[in-house]
């Protein structure tokens, strides 16, 4: 597995698997101007990388995920520098979202804030038990912004509502059923979920995947027949990259074998 580290980002590949992880924030994998320089800078080396198939996004630790924005700095900013911190938050959600491959996000422990906003950029969100979910802003007078704004269409106009007004936090099983995370595991059984996941989407056909999480992107902007139509193209270009030939022979291949390994029919 090759390893690159910097100030606050360790930045692995392990085959098409690529993994960042924030490091040195705080026991709350805190996220300043810093920590988030450094991971913008990481997905835009991964998305210049055409040998990463999937990303896995954690942080060092147990006790969060991210914890949120970085208080201590916040409560230094006028008008002008908040509005500059917060569209480097932006910056950093838009990368992740913009990232060709599949980002999976690993949650541990605590998901506030800035770091839930991480979380919903991503494609798959796996938790485990003891993870801690919310929006706190309006706790310590600000509003939730940026990427608040995908949770509507994640869990539904009112419960978002809920978690931006009262700042409360939920548990990982009601995240789950609110649609906010894919899977709960077992804390111990975690990263094996994300590793076995991570694989499998890794063996996918490169193409197909990106070109699935491409018109992931596209349809909510787009009415019902635009996105049928422009589904229909997309599927005759897929059969230009000659991955669906390749696949499909190898799945034919594959359930020849088992068809011709069954048993055979006595001779009279």
């Amino acid at each position: 597995m090759e390893t690159t580290e910097s100030r606050f980002v360790n930045l692995g590949r392990d085959g098409g698997v690529a993994t960042v992880e924030l490091i040195d924030s705080g026991p709350l994998n805190i996220v300043g101007t810093a920590a988030t320089t450094a991971l913008t800078n990481a997905f835009r080396s991964i998305n210049q990388d055409s040998g990463v198939r999937v990303v896995v996004l954690r942080a060092a630790g147990e006790k969060a995920f991210i914890g949120g924005a970085d208080i201590k700095e916040m409560v230094t900013l006028d008008r002008l520098s908040a509005q500059a911190f917060i569209r480097r938050l932006a910056g950093l959600c838009e990368s992740i979202r913009q990232c060709p491959v599949p980002v999976i996000a690993r949650i541990a422990g605590w998901c506030l804030g800035g770091g839930l906003e991480i979380a919903a950029c991503c494609d798959l969100r796996i938790a485990e038990s003891g993870a801690r979910f919310g929006m706190p802003e309006v706790a310590v007078g600000i509003p939730s912004v940026i990427h608040s704004a995908l949770l509507p269409a994640l869990v539904g106009a009112s419960r978002t509502t809920w978690l931006l007004l009262t700042g409360e936090t939920i548990d990982a099983d009601t995240a789950a059923s609110w649609a906010l995370v894919h899977e709960v595991v077992a804390p111990d059984a975690l990263d094996l979920r994300i590793a076995a996941l991570a694989t499998k989407l890794a063996g996918f056909g490169p193409q197909a995947l990106q070109q699935q999480k491409r018109l992931l992107a596209k349809w909510p902007d787009m009415t019902v027949q635009a996105a049928i139509e422009d589904s229909i193209e997309q599927f005759g270009l897929a059969f230009q990259t000659g991955e669906p030939q390749q696949h499909m022979q190898a799945f034919l291949s594959c359930k020849g074998r088992k068809a011709g390994s069954g048993p055979q029919a006595p001779e009279e």
